[in-house]
């Protein structure tokens, strides 16, 4: 199988079942497991990056595509939270049999999160490292703060609403599904124990995931090792040079010798 060839998994069951599609680059551990954002997919510029630096190292890298995004299968629309954390987990279970470093970006940080306390039991998580972590961010970025009136109604009585999006031509459809399934993962409410080092690294210029939503996941965490670096021009991808180079800087230090 060709490097850029994915394998498939089928995870769910049923009428649930989906295809996943998952990189394997292999390597001795801390295998580092990359979870994607909203909308995005396992071949952008910094999952890319983390490939190279795996390679450079020896170091296994694994990556995948949610359901509804990139090679996986599925319809986005019928995704939702619960769907992406078990294709986390499954992904997880199957090809990081060692410690490994969760590496998450916005939602990718929320899923990030959620799978390290799903797993906390098998002692394997070595640390995370999350990119403008979007913790929650179906309610308390969208529903709560950006959604109008009008546009909870619209999601309410149609069950969508097509949000445009600033980062290409295709909008965001926001369901219904997607918005009352995040409620059962929600994680501000009350202080959280992941049990792993953290390390947050946050573009100050952030227009999707404020710097304060950040500075409150961090306040979230108080029993945790948690460190948040603050990127004072960074935007919310973090994929410039210079931001590329602090994320490896970064994994590298988590990673050890």
């Amino acid at each position: 199988m060709g490097a850029c060839e994915p394998q498939f998994i089928q995870v769910g069951k049923n009428a649930r079942e989906r295809r996943i599609a998952v990189l394997e680059t292999p390597g001795k551990s801390p295998a580092l497991l990359w979870l994607p954002g909203f909308k995005s997919d396992m071949t952008g510029t910094k999952a890319a990056a983390l490939v190279e630096f795996g390679a450079a190292r020896g170091q296994a890298v694994v990556r995948f595509d949610y359901s509804g995004h990139g090679q996986s299968g599925g319809d986005f629309e019928d995704a939702c939270v619960s769907h992406w954390l078990e294709e986390a987990e499954a992904v997880l279970d199957r090809f990081c049999p060692g410690e490994t470093i969760l590496v998450g970006s916005s939602m990718g940080g929320w899923i990030a999160l959620l799978l390290a306390l799903s797993r906390r039991a098998a002692g394997k998580i070595r640390g995370l490292v999350l990119i403008a972590p979007a913790v929650d961010f179906t309610e308390e970025l969208m529903w709560t703060q950006r959604f109008t009136d009008e546009i909870r109604r619209t999601i309410l009585s149609e069950g969508r609403w097509a949000q445009p999006s600033a980062y290409g031509d295709e909008p965001y459809v926001i369901t219904r599904k997607l918005i009352e399934d995040g409620r059962k993962h929600l994680l501000f409410g009350g202080p959280l124990q992941i049990g792993a080092p953290i390390t947050i690294l946050q573009g100050a210029e952030d227009p999707d995931v404020p710097a304060s939503h950040a500075r409150r996941l961090v306040e979230a965490l108080p029993l945790d090792d948690v460190t948040f670096s603050l990127v004072p021009d960074g935007d919310h991808r973090l994929s410039r040079p210079q931001d590329i180079e602090l994320l490896l800087r970064v994994v590298a230090d988590m990673s050890g010798a």
